[in-house]
């Protein structure tokens, strides 16, 4: 398989090393100890396009492959991964089923802000008691006067609760045939709808710079037009979905791997341990070289689950073995590095460390690997 990019996508590529680089980087520590959600540097990124980075131009966005989605990550997580969090989430999960299930007046009214980079977006699906366990959510939407009415509450919720949010897509029961079973729909909950509240920013061991939060709804009142797609099929509609949230989690994964790696070995060339370079040891080199090489593993996997996306192809099973590659890879590989850098990436300060404590969510979000597990072995048939 060749995965060589385009002019277009290396054009994209080049844009988000600069705007990593020279914008996200250097407020990355700062960002790590404020714990905010840095949206003026979501803004700017609006600006250049990159918020609706898989939206066509017909609904404002830039119409980008999966791959050169992929490979922007790359750039983008190398920078900090809370950027690249909560980027990745607006434009997979949080814009994907507007463009997908909704109306042209849904994705005009919605969608088109995402993709300029006016609004930031979020989905709602896990709950207090409903994670891996989707089938299990307890909120419920029922039909009320031409329109629905929602209770419930979800958490571990992106994007939803900074100043540039627009609110809420979520997941909800819908009224199912007696004895039948459960079916549920996606809504559109507005910022500042009455009885839509959420929680304080939540904090997590990593991701800091990410705005996660609980949501609650107590009587929300939403019309018709608020509903995305067909109120039966909303669970089918959010697992679509989800594949590509798969991809970019992924995608996300490979960034740390990467990052952690290149410290790890510009670290080893400079510190001196008993008369020799770390990097001299046969022991640290084979540590480089396992990381590596399971980098580039990774690497295919994940862009192999991306061009069966851009070629109309199912790609359900290829996006789970890249998330649980890329994700299994990122923990041990943050790991590793910093073992290499010793007391040092111990520390709080140093970039390793904040890299070692926003790798574990990794194997968490978008589908746990134990989900992910289940995920390939059902694609599995005697041969």
């Amino acid at each position: 398989m060749d995965f060589s990019l385009t002019e277009t996508e290396r054009d994209l590529v080049g844009l988000c090393r600069d705007f990593a680089q020279n914008e996200i980087a250097p407020r990355a520590p700062q960002a790590w100890e404020d714990a905010v959600c840095p949206t003026d540097l979501l803004r700017e990124m609006g600006q250049l396009g990159l918020l609706g980075m898989l939206v066509p131009e017909e609904w404002g966005g830039i119409g980008m492959t999966t791959v050169g989605f992929v490979a922007a990550m790359e750039q983008l997580g190398l920078a900090d991964q809370s950027v690249a969090a909560a980027w990745q989430a607006h434009v997979t999960i949080g814009s994907l089923p507007l463009l997908l299930f909704g109306d042209d007046a849904q994705r005009d009214r919605w969608l088109r802000p995402l993709a300029e980079g006016r609004a930031l977006g979020a989905f709602g699906l896990t709950e207090p008691d409903a994670g891996s366990d989707a089938r299990g959510i307890r909120t419920r939407a029922e039909r009320l006067d031409g329109g629905w009415l929602i209770n419930g509450a979800k958490t571990f919720i992106s994007n939803a609760g900074t100043d540039m949010s627009f609110g809420v897509t979520l997941l909800a029961r819908t009224p199912s045939p007696e004895g039948g079973r459960p079916q549920y729909g996606s809504f559109v909950v507005a910022k500042d709808t009455p009885g839509y509240t959420m929680g304080p920013k939540m904090r997590g061991i990593g991701w800091r710079g990410l705005d996660t939060r609980e949501l609650f709804f107590d009587d929300v009142w939403v019309p018709d037009d608020q509903l995305i797609g067909d109120p039966e099929m909303g669970m089918a509609q959010f697992l679509g979905t989800l594949e590509v949230g798969r991809i970019s989690i992924a995608a996300l994964s490979l960034s740390l791997t990467q990052a952690v790696l290149d410290l790890a070995t510009a670290y080893a060339h400079e510190r001196v341990q008993f008369g020799q370079k770390l990097a001299d040891f046969q022991a640290i080199q084979f540590k480089l070289a396992d990381i590596a090489t399971e980098l580039e593993a990774a690497r295919w996997l994940t862009y192999r689950a991306a061009s069966l996306r851009d070629a109309g192809q199912p790609f359900l099973k290829e996006a789970s073995m890249a998330k649980l590659k890329a994700s299994r890879l990122a923990v041990a590989a943050a790991s590793e590095a910093v073992q290499i850098h010793g007391g040092l990436g111990y520390m709080l300060e140093s970039p390793v460390a904040r890299f070692y404590c926003d790798a574990k969510v990794l194997e968490i979000g978008e589908g746990t690997n134990e989900i992910q597990h289940l995920v390939i072995a059902r694609t599995l048939t005697p041969r």
